[in-house]
């Protein structure tokens, strides 16, 4: 079903084009929709799930927003680079989230070389091939928004989540490096960290019981509230919020 009609939103020049790897989940799709209403035009990322990408990009272009799913595999350094020359060739992207990310569970001692590699490929690795690409275009247009998605695994630590939260952690550090360097030009680079968020993740893997003693909260957060915050971060108003990780987590920690 779609949502309501997109008319773009003070605190963002209409048609900035923004890039949301991992487009196709609950929240990279709640963040397309949320920067599509702020007014921009939206390329919705994913890999395995192109059906799902292009269902978001769809939707938010029946709602009057501007939006078409890219297929590339974050991992593949030549594949990102290759998909994203082709886009700098139609015009900048003034604003990237990172959103793509993995799990593959199992406590440290079990886990294999595997597990490990491919969740730090898709957060860290992923990062890097889809940011390096954009700054220089960024930094002749003297604007750019870089916002990653983390954990507050990364942040508190979680059992069998060691790869995860190593390479969650990974993005707070090069963020922050990334803020630096880039400030001066009018970029900035944030990390949103989530707690428990309703969605397929959430529901595969605790029990509402769970959730209540967990999150001081006492619920589930929800893809829009992250949505919310992501899309302002990437907004004209959050010019000076720079080299952050701001957690989103129901007060978790």
């Amino acid at each position: 079903m779609s949502g309501p009609a997109l008319a773009p939103r003070s605190g963002m020049a209409a048609r900035r084009r923004a890039l949301v790897t991992g487009g196709s989940g609950d929240i990279g799709g709640a963040i397309a929709r949320a920067l599509a209403a702020q007014g921009c035009s939206v390329l919705v990322h994913a890999n395995a799930n192109a059906a799902r990408a292009e269902a978001v990009a769809a939707d938010i272009r029946q709602g009057g927003g501007e939006a078409r799913a890219i297929v590339f595999d974050l991992v593949d350094a030549t594949a990102t680079g290759a998909a994203l020359e082709a886009e700098l060739a139609q015009g900048s992207i003034e604003v990237l989230v990172h959103n793509a990310g993995i799990h593959d569970d199992a406590p440290l001692a079990g886990m294999t070389d595997l597990q490990w590699r491919r969740v730090i490929d898709v957060s860290l690795h992923g990062f890097f091939h889809a940011t390096r690409p954009l700054l220089l275009p960024m930094a002749r247009g003297r604007f750019g928004r870089i916002v990653s998605l983390s954990s507050v695994a990364a942040v508190l630590g979680n059992r069998g989540q060691a790869n995860y939260a190593a390479a969650k952690s990974a993005l707070h550090g090069a963020t922050r490096s990334l803020a630096r360097e880039m400030a001066s030009r009018g970029i900035t680079a944030n990390v949103v960290a989530p707690g428990v968020i309703a969605g397929r993740m959430a529901e595969s893997a605790f029990e509402p019981a769970q959730i209540k003693a967990m999150v001081p909260a006492g619920r589930a957060g929800t893809a829009e509230e992250v949505a919310a915050l992501v899309a302002f971060l990437c907004s004209d108003a959050a010019g000076y919020i720079n080299g952050q990780v701001i957690g989103i987590n129901g007060g978790m920690g």
